[in-house]
């Protein structure tokens, strides 16, 4: 049968069965988290075990090295040759281990007998490449150690003197501490490098494969599975922001190149829109033993929130002068209408300072935003908190609004608030003011929001406006482009605003 037909009906996995029970050699498979998958017969004779006792048992458990410093160590050393085959996906290689295997005497008493073994671990994939079992092979050298050890206190004569004095064994053991040691400081390099704050890469080759990456680099671009492909590949949309043709200078050149505050723009999930990110970075060349450039060595920290922060700082001192240059003619306004109102210095006095507070208490809500705007019902409940929240009865949905739209607003509440409280609803004991507000079309965003005073004395309409209507009228048709209609109701009095919401404001 050819083999294609061998494989396809089974058989051959059957023979390669045989074949793997058959084997004079020690073999026995584990899963990753250290149980036993399978064994072959060789495995089971010299540890005097069976299938049933081992199927799915801890091998830690099973077959302990013992309690003192020499057991543990070697339970140490091969739990950590299982962890690097499972980190680093390759095999591993014990020169030197000791494991007691139990012995049945020809008295009948079992025992544990002193065996020393080398020992080879084998990743086993997975058709996705997922290893899911590690394939362990081991060699008997109980009896070459056993010489070696009698031969220790000897003085060595002749070359089989010195394969028997132990130095071809003393050798292994010393590249294997060796081997040990510098697989101690690979891991500790490779954690730091995993876990340094800044991102971290390197690519190679003239199409620049990642061939490794940190976990920032990871985060910085979604958490994807970059390593072993080309940049282009693995980071399409940097593609057209030349970072390629930063990477292709480099390794032109072999001079390395530096990126300060360098905008980027990524996708932080497989499906998400592009965002933009502001990144300190350099590309270091890396050279071969030639001096020729193998690859690059890319590093780095995100700024986006320093960038972010200092241009949000600029706008601010940009907006604040602009704030100051209208808020000292708010100012001059509100002190020339409210002396021509109030002759009274005292009356002049009250009048003004509860205005200039309300305008302060609006720029307290923008400094929180860091003038970003302000919530419309925060801006309502500060001017109406006064008049205890029972009595000011505010419903409307979340309204966004820019700094001027909150700045007028809030003097406008103000006014209201101070009208109800002198002759309207709030100058009566059961006297309540109804706030409702609404935000209508998709594009073109409109407020529309009623006062409504209920349960006060009777209103009339007056005979002649005062400031503070003036100034209600003026911030609504000027300051902010809308409409104002007030009402004299037998019920009470009632103001209809509505005005545009300008871009950068929603519902």
């Amino acid at each position: 049968m050819a083999l294609k037909e061998l494989a396809k009906s089974g058989a051959l996995a059957v023979d390669l069965a045989a074949v793997f029970d058959a084997s004079p050699n020690p073999y026995m498979v584990i899963t990753p988290t250290f149980e036993f998958a399978g064994m072959n017969q060789a495995y089971l004779d010299v540890t005097g075990s069976t299938r049933e006792a081992l199927l799915g048992k801890n091998l830690f458990e099973m077959f302990d090295a013992g309690p003192t410093d020499e057991g543990q160590e070697n339970n140490r050393q091969l739990r950590a040759s299982f962890e690097r085959v499972l980190k680093s996906g390759e095999p591993d290689h014990l020169a030197l281990i000791r494991y007691a295997i139990p012995t049945v005497l020809p008295s009948g008493e079992t025992v544990l007998k002193e065996r020393f073994w080398s020992a080879t671990n084998t990743p086993i994939r997975d058709a996705s490449g997922e290893i899911i079992y590690i394939l362990q092979h081991t060699t008997d050298i109980t009896e070459l150690e056993v010489l070696r050890r009698q031969a220790a206190g000897r003085e060595a004569r002749s070359a089989v003197d010195s394969v028997l004095s132990g130095k071809v064994l003393a050798r292994a053991e010393h590249v294997q501490q060796d081997n040990r040691r510098l697989q101690t400081e690979r891991n500790r390099l490779l954690e730091m490098f995993m876990q340094a704050p800044g991102f971290v890469a390197v690519v190679s080759g003239p199409d620049h494969v990642f061939q490794m990456c940190n976990t920032a680099y990871d985060h910085l671009v979604g958490n994807r599975k970059i390593v072993g492909k080309p940049v282009v590949e693995a980071v399409p949309e940097v593609r057209e922001q030349g970072f390629i043709t930063l990477l292709d200078r480099v390794r032109q050149t072999g001079e390395p190149l530096e990126g300060r505050a360098a905008p980027v723009r990524l996708r932080r999930t497989a499906d998400g829109p592009l965002e933009t990110r502001y990144l300190d970075f350099i590309y270091q060349p890396i050279r071969d033993d030639a001096g020729e450039v193998v690859g690059i060595f890319v590093q780095g920290h995100e700024v986006t929130d320093t960038v972010l922060a200092v241009k949000r700082q600029k706008l601010m001192i940009d907006e604040l002068n602009h704030r100051v240059k209208n808020t000292l003619a708010t100012v001059q306004s509100i002190a020339v209408q409210t002396a021509r109102t109030h002759a009274d210095p005292h009356n002049f006095a009250d009048a003004f300072q509860a205005r200039l507070l309300a305008l302060s208490h609006t720029h307290d809500l923008l400094t929180r935003s860091h003038w970003e705007g302000a919530e419309l019902h925060a801006i309502l409940q500060h001017e109406t908190e006064a008049h205890g929240f029972q009595r000011v009865l505010l419903n409307g949905p979340a309204v966004a609004l820019a700094p001027t739209t909150a700045l007028a607003l809030g003097m406008i509440f103000h006014e209201l608030a101070t009208n109800a409280a002198k002759f309207g609803a709030l100058s009566a004991a059961e006297g309540r003011v109804l706030v409702d507000w609404s935000v209508s079309g998709l594009e073109d965003r409109e407020l529309k929001l009623s006062w409504q005073e209920i349960d006060g004395p009777p209103v009339t309409p007056p005979k002649r406006r005062g400031f503070g209507s003036r100034l209600i009228e003026r911030s609504v048709r000027h300051d902010l482009a809308g409409a104002i209609d007030f009402s004299y109701l037998m019920a009470g009095f009632k103001a209809e605003i509505s005005i545009p919401l300008t871009q950068g404001e929603a519902a």
